[in-house]
């Protein structure tokens, strides 16, 4: 029986040996043919590595210089890693033995399919989908994300209802399939975003590349989530909305950023009033923080970032309408209460 294509999963750690003790087993178990793993380290000060080169001595140890982040610390790792795809799989998610097999066999039927993400359940609850992805990320008009299966904190039961395998706007960070060969044609993650929506921004400009995104829901995985940064943690608060306005900015076409961003700006305020008269001060630093270095980024850095070389205009997975206006003025908690037929493509 021929070798299938060679699969490398990378697992970017940071003082996340309590996960690689509870995960890596179920990981090292897979049963696809031709996989290895790797585990890139970004200057953990636990002892993670003396745990892998004990344990775990058929596992590929990639020491990067210091803690780089999601993003620069992949791009440096994967610089090193031969393989026709990497799967970029969290530290903390639990895999079945047969999560590759499925997603490798469906982008091997297109090589246009870029990038694709299993569903993603709670390892919590493993009836409920994940934050981190669901069944599949999309965008509204105006740059904010959401996955079928969740909008904003509200994460709904999975009963099956999006079973189907389709297009969607962006791949999951969580466990990411790319084929490397166009992971490294783009240039990889764009490294000022340091961790938080890099996934989406490269998603966007593959897509813009004429590549296409998928999830296919026949492979299962289960994730803790926050392993890294906590869900409440203020600085992924400010990357979160550092990073959605730089994204905006990048892919938007200009005359839509013109006044998308402002728009956005004028959201993000809201948010940090209510925050500050809440007593949260912390988030509201948090925003005029992130407003402040996008403002920076556009100055300084905005030359220097990787850009989207071309404008596909037919994105799939995209809403053309506002998904803040549903959930929070429509009270509509269901990604199936907004996205309802094809049309809204």
């Amino acid at each position: 029986m021929p070798l299938s294509p060679l699969v490398a999963v990378v697992i970017l750690n940071w003082n996340g040996k309590k996960f690689l003790e509870k995960f890596l087993p179920s990981v090292m178990a897979s049963s696809y043919n031709n996989f290895f793993v790797v585990v890139a380290d970004n200057a953990s000060d636990d002892d993670s590595v003396h745990f892998l080169k004990e344990f775990y001595p058929q596992v590929t140890i990639l020491l990067n210089g210091a803690n780089y982040g999601f993003a620069k610390g992949y791009n440096e790792a994967l610089k090193l890693v031969k393989a026709d795809y990497f799967v970029l799989l969290n530290s903390d998610v639990e895999v079945p033995p047969h999560w590759i097999e499925p997603v490798i066999e469906l982008m091997e039927t297109d090589e246009l399919i870029a990038a694709c993400q299993p569903k993603i359940l709670s390892y919590a609850d493993k009836k409920m989908f994940d934050y981190a992805g669901a069944c599949g990320g999309w965008l509204d008009r105006y740059a904010f994300p959401f996955a079928r299966g969740r909008l904003f904190d509200t994460c709904e039961m999975d009963t099956g209802q999006y079973n189907s395998v389709q297009q969607v706007f962006w791949a999951t960070g969580a466990c990411l399939f790319i084929r490397a060969k166009i992971f490294n044609e783009v240039n990889g993650f764009d490294e000022y975003f340091f961790a938080h929506q890099e996934e989406i921004d490269l998603c966007w400009r593959l897509q813009h590349e004429g590549y296409k995104i998928f999830v296919q829901p026949s492979s299962i995985i289960y994730h803790v989530g926050g392993g890294t940064l906590a869900k409440e943690n203020k600085r992924k608060t400010y990357l979160n909305f550092r990073n959605n306005l730089v994204m905006t900015a990048k892919n938007l076409p200009v005359a839509n950023a013109l006044w998308i961003i402002p728009f956005k700006i004028f959201l993000n305020k809201i948010f940090a009033c209510k925050a500050l008269l809440a007593g949260d001060f912390e988030s509201f630093w948090a925003v005029f923080k992130a407003h402040f270095h996008f403002i920076k980024w556009l100055v300084l850095y905005k030359s220097k970032s990787t850009f989207a070389i071309k404008k596909n205009k037919k994105l799939q997975g995209f809403y053309n309408g506002s998904v803040v206006w549903q959930y929070f003025i429509k009270k509509k908690k269901f990604f199936s209460e907004i996205i309802k037929t094809k049309n809204d493509f």
